[in-house]
């Protein structure tokens, strides 16, 4: 017999998430504390979350399996709004990557269109029981296309994620270990090739990357973010400052302190324990993640699952080794931690659709074949 929904739904890991993106408000109240213009981030920031909260309830509710027959209407639309962003986007620090919707803020399509890109590269694999070399190119050639406009914007980090996406999927769909080898020596050489040549990356993205390989070479300049944001996060000792009373934060030491380096407020503010406390939190995310991608009554949603916990983990671990200087700075975001309605309500959704996974594995199948 089924057992209710109730005690089928992973509440830890809805209540983890709730909780992490509530702290991150906390958080954001600090980093704006000394910042008059930004003071209201933090009310922004909950509004966005009661609709992420809405947003993955809804998401948990709906079969994911519904999922892969549009999966490719919905990765057509996101292609065609993130050439349209490139045309008449709102344009903010070098980039253009934003549509501006008034008094709510900014929209960035490239946020969502990871989500987008996990269900179609999953719905690609899914369709049949092997996966063929040309499945393989025909997923590399769909996720070219949106990732070419996203590291135009330019969007290093996303561009990354991405990356990051189709390499999870690929690896948990692909059998044959020989062309997953190909494809991890094919996708080495092409990162080889960016970061090696003037070709792809804009100046600003390539000093990013040579400030990490030799942090002392312009600490006033492009190495200023890595420099002070190291220094808020190791003054914060074991026990931190204390909230509100950090002085690289509360100073404007950090750039983008609500945003991209909202990790250097918890180092400073909270120490190592509050530090371990947020990673702590995020293991629990993770870990849930995992346990609906194994859970997963078919390939569809094992491949969804999976690129969804790689999205997540990946921007976890970026975004925090950027931040004590063991990766380079890329612009990611912190999920559910960071300022933004985009990236919050992408990874709302995201758990949503991972809280419908596990929440399948005890339903009742029917065979839908004919004998």
């Amino acid at each position: 017999m089924e057992r209710p929904w109730f005690r089928r739904f992973n509440w830890l890991l809805a209540l983890s998430t709730v909780a992490l993106a509530l702290f991150g408000v906390l958080i954001i109240h600090s980093a704006d504390l000394s910042n008059p213009g930004a003071s209201g981030e933090w009310r922004k920031q909950l509004f966005f979350i009661g609709l992420g909260v809405v947003l993955m309830g809804a998401c948990a509710v709906y079969d994911y399996r519904r999922w892969q027959r549009p999966a490719l209407w919905l990765y057509g639309i996101t292609v065609i709004v993130l050439a349209l962003v490139m045309r008449g986007g709102h344009s903010a620090l070098g980039a253009q990557r934003w549509f501006s919707l008034g008094p709510l803020g900014t929209f960035q399509p490239s946020e969502p269109a990871k989500l987008v890109l996990a269900m179609a590269i999953a719905a690609l694999l899914a369709r049949r029981p092997t996966v063929t070399p040309r499945d393989i190119f025909v997923v590399l050639g769909v996720v070219a296309i949106p990732a070419f406009l996203i590291l135009k914007q330019p969007d290093l980090g996303t561009t990354l994620v991405i990356g990051a996406i189709l390499s999870a999927e690929l690896f948990f769909g692909v059998s044959n270990v020989v062309h997953f080898g190909v494809f991890a020596a094919a996708a080495t050489a092409a990162a080889a090739f960016v970061v090696g040549t003037n070709a792809v990356l804009k100046p600003f993205q390539r000093n990013r990357l040579l400030i990490f390989l030799h942090p002392n070479s312009d600490p006033q300049g492009a190495g200023w973010n890595l420099n002070q944001s190291k220094i808020a996060v190791g003054s914060g000792g074991l026990f931190g400052k204390g909230l509100y009373r950090g002085t690289q934060t509360q100073l404007d030491f950090v750039p983008e302190h609500s945003r991209d380096f909202i990790f250097t407020v918890v180092g400073e503010e909270l120490g190592y324990v509050g530090a371990l406390g947020l990673l702590l939190l995020y293991g629990i995310i993770l870990f849930g993640g995992l346990r609906a991608a194994f859970a997963a009554h078919d390939r569809f949603g094992l491949l969804l699952a999976v690129g969804i916990v790689a999205m997540l983990a990946f921007h976890v671990v970026v975004n925090v080794g950027m931040t004590i200087g063991i990766m380079p700075i890329t612009g990611i975001p912190l999920p559910f931690m960071s300022y933004g309605g985009s990236a919050i309500l992408t990874d709302f959704a995201a758990i949503g659709i991972l809280l419908n996974i596990q929440l399948q594995r005890d339903a009742l199948i029917f065979d839908e074949t004919r004998p």
